[in-house]
């Protein structure tokens, strides 16, 4: 049998037995299977788990039992008859006028459905497919014919975060920007051997890194969204092209390699998760699980540098995609400073196709997911930032200048320049109900899970302010210099953003199953469950809302999972009347201000989806599913914006057992699609009206 007629046998999905509801595919080639390993984290900082675990429970009976049914009254949330799903749909337009505008539409039900599901009276339209040409003079996607030359001129693979944005000057033309977080070769090549990958292989895993820069034509009468193949900003950035190393540890000895005996200009960037929209209109994109790209850490026999290795999960002999095999920058035996030029926010001006990319080292070096910027009325600039990784920390960076307004090209060149001055910082959290917090979810006596918090100062130009760590250290081992002040351990903290109408900060925060387990940080207020496989939403106010405060105040919004689990919490809000959601990964905010979460690895045992969130007044913790994407995919992005809601659909179909021989998923191109495809949906509304009103 050839591989087009393995491709049309269809098995029936694996149900996979691995951490949350990733499949062990997706851990492997994603974050180099993180969590089979040891914690990288191994001091003795306070876990935030401690200050919210015995929160929740309590906290909920206190706060809504007067109004939440309970026990057998309750639909079962997975069960098909969602009471928030019919209720909503019974009622009708009545209904909506207790739900905030941007959230009026009907709950999409869980489900295990090939497809992205959306509500009654919307429509999709799949925006861009990985291998779809972006760039004149490259050939039609073919997995059977893939070069390294046409991948890099085409759309990459995994897309994840997105950015929407209209181009001055052109009418009804945006600029979309996707990062390309990694590639799962077995799923792209037939005949692929994880043990002897051809050059060709790798160099097409290579090109498909990344992020794309593509111009979009908006139909003004249905809002579908078109690629405009060969416009002048197109680009791709691959895990070969040119980046500026610069900040403050540009220079530095701990950057130089071999091929950059000055330690100022990297070749490419890895494992692009999440990212940000500056105000000056470039876009942030962090690196993240850049360890599993490098080999023979495990052989390095110098003590200092094998603890550094260590701390940011480098560990073992080959990679598993064996670039090292290719290019001996991969080997840190060979280039031991390589390393260290990963795990960066990553600066693009998409409107600019000759600024090189910025690597900002001002920001600190980490597996970043993300990068929340937000600009305070006195022009200075904060960037909001997580660690994603199990009991790792949360962070922020506060500018030296301030923004001018303006978009001339001294403006431009001064702004583009913000963030390479600064001052570090980490954060330390404190929850107001001590000895409180069990492990269980339950919560405080004040019905609350919250508190307050500082920022810790790390380094600023050239100032440490850690001992025993300059500021160099500080800047290329973030994570160390996190240890030594005391952070929070938090719960894999990944997106964090800023509420553009309120100014609060909301971060994700994924799961942590290893959270209160034998010789693991127990929980707190503000990780308030062990074995917390489901995760938990941030809300982070700061003193007098200013930027810059060195002290905050914090609650937790949602503790995710099945509304008729005793342990979920969505702010006093009837559980009987929202959506089951679990493993919160990226954020976004709509034009009145309502919270979007898109997730990943659902851990009750549904496809992943997105989710709108009141924040305020009598349905603060409103949870609604807006759509659920097909099956073994991930929701990321997103963007929701008045008439378009964007979301990139990763890794469809990559469940246990799946490979590009036997794919698992029919998606987006249904039985006549060779593979599944990584793409990025756009929902409207019918007739092209305001989502969500």
């Amino acid at each position: 049998m050839n591989h087009r007629d393995a491709a049309k046998r269809r098995k029936l999905p694996l149900l996979s037995d691995h951490i949350g509801g990733r499949s062990q595919l997706t851990c492997l080639y994603r974050c180099g299977d993180a969590c089979s390993h040891p914690v990288p984290n191994t001091s003795d900082n306070p876990y935030m788990g401690d200050l919210i675990a015995g929160v929740v429970s309590r906290r909920s009976l206190f706060k809504t039992g007067a109004m939440v049914t309970a026990g057998a009254g309750v639909a079962g949330a997975l069960g098909g008859s969602a009471v928030f799903a019919s209720e909503a749909s019974e009622e009708g337009s009545a209904f909506w006028g207790s739900v905030p505008r941007g959230l009026r539409f009907d709950a999409v039900e869980p489900n295990k459905e090939d497809a992205v599901t959306i509500p009654d009276g919307y429509e999709q339209q799949v925006v861009i497919r990985w291998g779809d040409p972006i760039l004149d003079d490259v050939n039609e996607f073919d997995p059977e014919a893939q070069t390294p030359e046409d991948a890099a001129g085409q759309f990459g693979y995994n897309c994840d975060f997105l950015a929407l944005m209209d181009l001055p000057g052109e009418r009804r033309r945006k600029v979309l920007v996707a990062n390309h977080e990694y590639t799962s070769e077995e799923m792209m090549h037939y005949g692929y051997d994880s043990a002897a990958p051809t050059r060709e292989q790798v160099e097409i895993g290579w090109a498909s890194h990344g992020l794309s820069v593509v111009v979009l034509k908006e139909d003004k009468d249905n809002g579908d969204l078109t690629p405009v193949v060969g416009h002048e900003l197109n680009r791709r950035i691959t895990a070969t092209s040119e980046f500026v190393l610069s900040g403050p540890a540009a220079g530095s000895d701990l950057l130089k390699t071999t091929a950059d005996a000055e330690g100022a200009l990297a070749l490419g960037t890895l494992n692009n998760c999440a990212g940000g929209v500056t105000p000056w209109g470039t876009i942030l994109s962090g690196e993240e699980n850049f360890n599993q790209y490098f080999a023979n850490a495990g052989q390095v026999t110098d003590a200092t540098a094998k603890a550094r290795l260590a701390r940011y999960g480098l560990s073992g002999n080959a990679s598993e995609r064996k670039w090292e095999q290719y290019d001996p920058r991969f080997d840190v035996l060979q280039e031991p400073n390589e390393p260290n030029r990963f795990g960066w926010i990553v600066e693009l001006d998409p409107y600019d196709p000759d600024w090189t990319p910025r690597k900002r080292t001002a920001l600190g070096r980490f597996k970043h997911e993300g990068a929340g910027p937000r600009v305070d009325r006195q022009g200075r600039v904060v960037v909001y930032m997580g660690d994603d990784e199990r009991f790792d920390y949360m962070y922020k960076f506060v500018s030296k200048h301030k923004m001018k307004s303006g978009s001339s090209r001294s403006a431009r060149e001064h702004n583009r320049k913000l963030l390479d001055e600064g001052t570090l910082y980490v954060a330390k959290f404190t929850g107001d109900s001590p000895g409180e917090i069990d492990g269980t979810g339950a919560l405080p006596d004040d019905a609350a899970f919250d508190g307050s918090g500082e920022w810790i100062k790390l380094a600023s130009g050239d100032e440490s302010f850690v001992d025993g760590m300059t500021a160099e250290e500080v800047y290329v081992f973030t994570r160390l210099a996190g240890d030594k002040v005391g952070a929070t351990k938090m719960d894999r903290p990944e997106d964090v953003e800023v509420n553009p109408k309120s100014g609060k900060v909301y971060a994700a925060l994924t799961n942590n199953s290893q959270r209160g387990t034998s010789g693991k940080a127990p929980a707190d207020e503000a990780n308030p469950r062990n074995s917390n496989k489901h995760g938990h939403v941030l809300e982070l106010t700061e003193k007098n809302n200013d930027v810059a405060a060195l002290t905050f105040g914090w609650s937790l919004l949602l503790v995710c999972g099945d509304p008729e689990d005793p342990s979920t919490y969505f702010s006093g809000y009837p559980k009987d009347k929202v959506s089951p959601i679990s493993c919160p990964d990226n954020v976004a905010f709509d034009p009145q201000g309502n919270l979007w979460i898109s997730t990943d690895g659902n851990a009750l045992g549904m496809n992943d989806g997105l989710f709108g969130v009141s924040l305020s007044g009598s349905t603060r913790g409103l949870t609604k599913q807006f759509l659920t994407v097909p099956l073994g995919a991930e929701t990321c992005g997103p963007v929701v914006q008045d008439r378009h809601i964007l979301v990139a659909v990763q890794h469809p179909g990559e469940i246990d057992g799946a490979s590009a021989e036997v794919p698992l998923s029919q998606w987006p191109d249904g039985p006549e699609g060779a593979l599944p495809r990584p793409s990025v949906v756009n929902v409207v509304k019918e007739r092209f009206g305001s989502i969500g009103c």
